[in-house]
């Protein structure tokens, strides 16, 4: 790490959890390079589609609970 990169972790170390956190986000959502413009467009589409698949009865959904045993036996084991 570079001696500024070094000095403004120094600095950030010592604000408040809320204000590191705060920080932290901004750091990483620049990484993120620019927004695709058509995202937003492209959630709704696809939320529309799931709603209607449940209205219609076309997709079968399943009790949390289940979701949860069967996650937790494939991923841990249990």
């Amino acid at each position: 790490m570079i001696k500024a990169a070094e000095a403004v972790l120094a600095d950030a170390l010592k604000l408040d959890v809320e204000a590191r956190a705060e920080l932290a986000t901004e750091l990483l959502a620049s990484l993120d390079g620019p927004a695709d413009p058509d995202a937003e467009a492209a959630w709704e589409a696809e939320i529309a589609r799931r709603v209607a698949a449940i209205e219609t009865g076309t997709v079968k959904l399943e009790l949390w609970e289940d979701v949860k045993r069967r996650i937790e036996k494939d991923l841990l084991g249990r």
